[in-house]
């Protein structure tokens, strides 16, 4: 067995706890079944530390988080904590997480497995064998820029504002994750910006430009405005293989095109900081998806996009790609026999519950690694 790995899982609101039990299922497989075990702690964040704390995120799971080899968010918020003081509000906790662990950049792929390709709204031919991954820079940009705030001018008028800002580090290591990413992939990078109405939009486009040139001459890259790249994934979206972008543009631009694959119930995502002198990296991982509420407790949500951000886990902080394909491949299986969550329900299909298809997903690993 090699040595524990120390995980921290964050399950959070509404659906969050209900879909992390499902990779606590694949994680007891694999202590009995694979060459490795995990040491799972669990904390609270969101709605269900600000009950329990008071606040988004605890001090001492905000430790225990910095310290683990690699976290697992299920999701928080919910109308519950509608009129919370914004710097307690559920999403506060995942922004704190974010900022201090300095989870940079966010991967997150929008690929079409083959079983759920009538499950898209656009045409089949569009989104067969999609598979792009779009990495957004995460602890930057307007998220997080000042001067923000509201104010009320000498004439009386109100005004609220926001700041758009980046340093020329913060785009260049942002970039390195793109185009390294690209080298193992298509070789393609697609920087996105507004350099035709933006300041930072020139920047962003003039530092990218220069370090592609200095560092990554190999990998084709191409410049889109952001506009036009929301217009180009519902379009033609297999002309992309990695998306880089900032933080705003990132945050649409991917829901964008999580709805290409179908649902975002299958979308995984991951958030990675910088690598220290072991290789080790902070790491982050969690579904696209939201916490929702209206469904919540009612084992009606769809585990697979939780269970394949725990494959990215295992791909990106535990170089562990032989068990992360296992799992994928699992998921596609499930998939193939026809089981559906209400989310990706199509005719013909059997409708199931949340922990059923995590009972199935587990079945398909013992198949494949028997």
């Amino acid at each position: 067995m090699t040595a524990n790995k120390t995980l921290l899982f964050l399950p959070g609101d509404g659906i969050g706890p209900e879909v992390m039990n499902q990779v606590r299922r694949v994680i007891d497989w694999m202590d009995k079944r694979r060459s490795v075990t995990f040491n799972v702690r669990e904390g609270l964040v969101g709605g269900a530390a600000y009950d329990a704390h008071g606040v988004a995120v605890s001090d001492e799971d905000m430790q225990q988080a910095m310290d683990a080899d690699a976290v697992l968010l299920g999701a928080v918020g919910g109308p519950k904590w509608d009129n919370v003081a914004r710097e307690h509000r559920p999403e506060a906790g995942l922004l704190r997480l974010r900022k201090e662990m300095d989870l940079f950049a966010n991967l997150r792929p929008a690929m079409v497995f083959p079983p759920l390709v009538g499950a898209s709204t656009l045409k089949p031919e569009i989104v067969s064998g999609l598979d792009i991954m779009i990495v957004r820079e995460l602890t930057a940009g307007v998220y997080f820029g000042k001067p923000r705030g509201e104010e009320t001018l000498p004439d009386g008028t109100q005004r609220g504002f926001d700041t758009q800002v980046y340093t020329d580090g913060e785009i260049t290591r942002v970039a390195d994750v793109a185009f390294d990413l690209a080298r193992k992939r298509n070789n393609k990078v697609h920087s996105v910006e507004k350099a035709n109405v933006m300041e930072s939009g020139i920047f962003w486009r003039r530092i990218v430009t220069d370090h592609a040139t200095a560092h990554y001459s190999d990998v084709e890259l191409h410049h889109m405005y952001a506009d036009n790249c929301a217009m180009q994934l519902v379009r033609w979206p297999k002309q992309f293989d990695v998306i880089l972008t900032d933080n705003l543009f990132g945050d649409l631009l991917s829901d964008c095109a999580a709805m290409l694959t179908g649902s975002l119930g299958m979308l995984p995502s991951a958030s990675l900081g910088a690598a220290d002198e072991s290789g080790r990296r902070r790491a982050m991982y969690e579904p696209v998806h939201g916490s929702a509420p209206d469904i919540a407790g009612q084992d009606q949500a769809n585990p697979l996009a939780t269970i394949l951000s725990f494959s990215m886990m295992l791909r990106y902080s535990f170089d562990m790609a032989e068990d992360a394909d296992l799992i994928d491949q699992a998921v596609s299986n499930v998939l193939d026999s026809g089981m559906r969550t209400a989310d990706i329900m199509q005719d013909g299909m059997a409708k199931v519950s949340c922990s059923v298809m995590g009972e199935a997903l587990v079945r398909q690993l013992e198949k494949l690694a028997a």
